[in-house]
Parts: C-alpha cells; structure tokens; sequence
C-alpha cells in the first residue's frame, strides 16, 4: 500500500506542476497577446502625433521620413489660432452636452418602459424600435432636412434637441436589459409604499443604473462630437462645430491641406472624448458587462 500511495502522489505532483507551467504558459500568451492589440490600437494615434511634430518640408519628403529630423511644437500654437479653436470648440461642446444629457435621460425613460411597465403591443414596439437600428442613417438625412427646412428649424441646434428627446434605439436597448434584471421585489416594495411608476423610475431605477448612464452619456457624447456630416448640412458657419471648421481651416488659399497642422489640431479634438472616456471608465466597463444579461 505504501508504494502505491508513493505513485499516486509522485503522479499527483507532476499533475500539479503540469498545470502550473499551462497556466504560466497562458498568462505569457495573454499578456503578449495583449500588448500586441496595445500596440496595434495606439498605433494611429502615436502616427498623428508623429505627424503633428513635422515641419511642412517633411511632409513631401521621399523617402518618407518616419520621424521628424526637428520637432516642430509651433504646430500645436497654429492650429489653434489659424481657426477660432475655442469659439468652434465650445459649440462642439455645448451641442454635445445637450445631445447627450437629452438622448440619455430619454433612453432611460424609454428602456424603463419596455423593461416593467405592461401594456399592449409592447413586444411588436420593441421589435420595431429595434429594427430601426438596422437602417443606414445616411437614408434618414434627405426627408430629416425636409421636414426640418420645412418646420424652419435648421441652421440652428433645434435638431439636436428633437433628436435627443426622440431618444435612441441602441441606448434605450441598454437600459431596458439593465432594467430587466433588476429584482422585482424591489419595485413590489415601493408600489407597496405608494410610489407611481414615475417615482419609482427617478428614485430607485435611474441611481441604481449608473454603469449604464454612464455607458449611454460617453457614447452619445462620442457620437454627436465626432458627427461631421450632421453639423455640416444643418449648421451655417457661425456656429458650426469644430469638425466642421477644422475639415476646411488647415488650408492655403488654393485648398491645400496642412496635414501637420492639422493632426495638431486633432489631438485636441480627441482630448474630451479620451478625458470623459478615462474619468468614467469604471462605470463604462460595469455597463457594457452588465446589459444583455436578461432577455
């Protein structure tokens, strides 16, 4: 019996060991797989900065000159002051901000809907509500501008804000799969006190879901700061966005482009989204993780 207990744990050991070395194995190719998608991500962006930094002579250059021979820092001065930066920056910000504080509380307001309230012809309105995600939004933009031309509300923020009330389909998704996995002991308890659907909506649903507030406000404000295309038809020059004056800014008179300017003039572009992104990651990650767990 001895030696038979001998071989079992001699067999034990090793299986041990074995899965010690597996496991070291796994770490080393995760870490390396990650520092490879690290790498591939950051890519474009150190690119840009590597633009920024070029004279103008650098960027006709062959052979292509990978970095530049003298870092030019003026880029960052000229690109803020070749365009009103600030005025176009603030109009950026301020379309922004109402985009995203409109189309989040409304995506909630609507998820809460699907997710607890009962009615009917809930099912068919959420299959619809859903298939809307699958049209182009370059479909949209013709009958948008009439109807809005038509009503006298463009070449101001006006759309923004009837979009942002309409809510959005994808957000309201979101909310409604949080929202679904909220116990329903919860809100049996506060219809039990006297609470409506409202107040049960702003007083114990909304501060629960802060991981998807979060989530839906980083990813409307992405979407309406990086809108190029939007700003550019239902805007005038005035209070155009910044993506807008920057796409036609950086250029000489016979239409040009300063590229390095340009990518100066980028990097403080991306700045707020990469600043809102690092300040709320937490929540982002918690939201993206914790929707699409309920059916």
């Amino acid at each position: 019996m001895s030696d038979t207990l001998r071989v079992k744990s001699r067999v034990v050991v090793r299986q041990r060991a074995g899965y010690r070395v597996q496991g070291r194995v796994g770490s080393v190719a995760a870490v390396g797989a990650l520092v490879i998608l690290a790498v591939i991500f950051a890519a474009p962006f150190v690119w840009l900065i590597v633009t920024a930094l070029k004279d103008s002579s650098e960027m006709g250059a062959y052979p292509i000159h990978l970095l530049p021979l003298r870092p030019e820092w003026g880029n960052f001065g000229r690109a803020l002051t070749m365009i009103d930066y600030g005025r176009y920056a603030w109009n950026s910000f301020a379309l922004a901000a109402i985009s995203t504080v409109l189309t989040t509380l409304t995506s909630a307001t609507v998820g809460f809907g699907f997710a607890r309230l009962r009615g009917w012809g809930k099912g068919p309105l959420f299959i619809v509500m859903l298939a809307t995600t699958m049209l182009p939004p370059i479909l949209l933009v013709i009958p948008t501008y009439a109807l809005f031309a038509r009503l006298g509300l463009i070449y101001n923020y006006w759309p923004w804000v009837l979009w942002g009330l309409g809510a959005n389909p994808v957000l309201a998704f979101l909310f409604r799969q949080f929202f679904a996995g909220i116990p329903l002991d919860l809100e049996d308890a506060a219809i039990v006190d006297g609470c409506g659907y409202g107040r049960i909506f702003w007083r114990i649903f909304l501060p629960l879901s802060k991981p998807v507030l979060a989530t839906a406000a980083i990813l409307s404000f992405q979407w309406t700061w990086d809108d190029w295309f939007r700003p550019l038809l239902f805007l005038t020059g005035d209070n155009t966005t910044l993506s807008v004056a920057m796409s036609g800014g950086y250029s000489d008179t016979s239409g040009h482009a300063f590229t390095n300017i340009l990518s100066a003039g980028t990097i403080f572009y991306t700045l707020p989204v990469i600043v809102l992104f690092f300040l709320a990651q937490r929540y982002f990650v918690q939201g993206i993780v914790t929707t699409g767990l309920k059916g």
